[in-house]
């Protein structure tokens, strides 16, 4: 489906990579969902390496991806997920997801973690972007 996306578009459909702190806090669930979305063919845009709840959503914009995965520590999700998932729906995300076990996060639709259905989601995903 995405070399057919690329074939129409001259672009791969893309996730945006919203790491939160610093890459000690994100690098092993960023690397973990940047290879998870690449293996259905969806590049992944990891610019700024980091965000917070004011830069995400104009990073989101700027990486022309309609959906995002939060990526960091629990304890930077537990304080910073809920602004920043909802700077990311307000910029536009139609899909925001987090690198982790699923939890109770405010404008977090879908969950990628070790062992989740990674079919599933990425059929999901490239659903969600209209990829046919």
């Amino acid at each position: 489906r995405s070399d057919a996306h690329l074939a129409a578009t001259g672009e791969r459909p893309k996730v945006f990579i919203a790491a939160l702190g610093p890459a000690a806090a994100h690098t092993a669930r960023a690397s973990f969902a940047v290879n998870l979305f690449g293996a259905g063919g969806i590049e992944a845009v990891h610019r700024p390496v980091s965000v917070d709840a004011a830069t995400a959503g104009e990073a989101l914009t700027a990486s022309g991806a309609s959906v995002a995965c939060l990526c960091s520590s629990d304890a930077l999700y537990a304080e910073q997920t809920a602004e920043v998932a909802g700077a990311l729906k307000s910029a536009g995300a139609a899909q925001v997801f987090l690198a982790g076990r699923p939890g109770e996060y405010a404008d977090v639709d879908s969950y990628v973690f070790a062992g989740c259905d990674t079919v599933a989601v990425l059929t999901s995903v490239l659903d969600r972007m209209g990829v046919a």
